[in-house]
């Protein structure tokens, strides 16, 4: 299907996104309103440290207002709208985890919501971890929760983690270890 852009407005512009409002011609010669988040993009991270039981990924236990619950995620953020991502996986490691790694490992990107926005995650495996943390956000009370990788792998296959970025950055992060073995 395509359409005709018949119009474009910014109907509300927050810090770090803005909701677009288009009028569109459809083929059909009938006009409708979609709404698009435009967004800089944001950057997942797989804080992954070794374990006498095996490899241990620092997850955080955060309030997240949309849901009005607590979930267990992976360390993210957005990106400024001209932020090298890498720049921010950085930053966004040592305000929610209190840890800079030494190595960051690209495993990727995702669209989380390609119906509604134009935002991309790129996933980074962070390894050798080491204690330098920065003051986190005002609006964010996080709680940085370690779990075992394979019991995250259990949770993401058997539907007791719902967070898709933390489902996917648990299983590249997986495949990623298979792999380089």
């Amino acid at each position: 299907m395509t359409s005709s852009n018949l119009t474009s407005r910014t109907a509300w512009q927050g810090r770090s996104w803005r909701l677009r409002v288009d009028s569109l011609l459809l083929p059909d010669g009938s006009s409708v309103e979609k709404g698009i988040i435009e967004h800089p993009g944001s950057v997942v991270l797989v804080p992954l440290r070794d374990t006498d039981n095996g490899p241990e990924v620092l997850m955080l236990r955060q309030y997240r207002l949309a849901l009005d619950s607590h979930i267990l995620e992976l360390p993210a953020g957005t990106r400024g709208w001209t932020e090298d991502p890498l720049a921010c996986a950085q930053r966004e490691l040592r305000e929610e985890t209190g840890f800079r790694a030494d190595n960051f490992e690209d495993l990727g990107c995702c669209w989380p919501a390609p119906g509604l926005s134009n935002e991309t995650m790129t996933i980074y495996l962070a390894t050798s971890l080491q204690s330098d943390p920065l003051p986190q956000d005002s609006d964010e009370i996080i709680v940085v929760q370690p779990v075992l990788l394979k019991e995250l792998i259990g949770m993401a296959l058997d539907g007791r983690l719902h967070d898709a970025k933390s489902i996917i950055g648990i299983l590249r992060t997986d495949q990623f270890l298979r792999e380089s073995i």
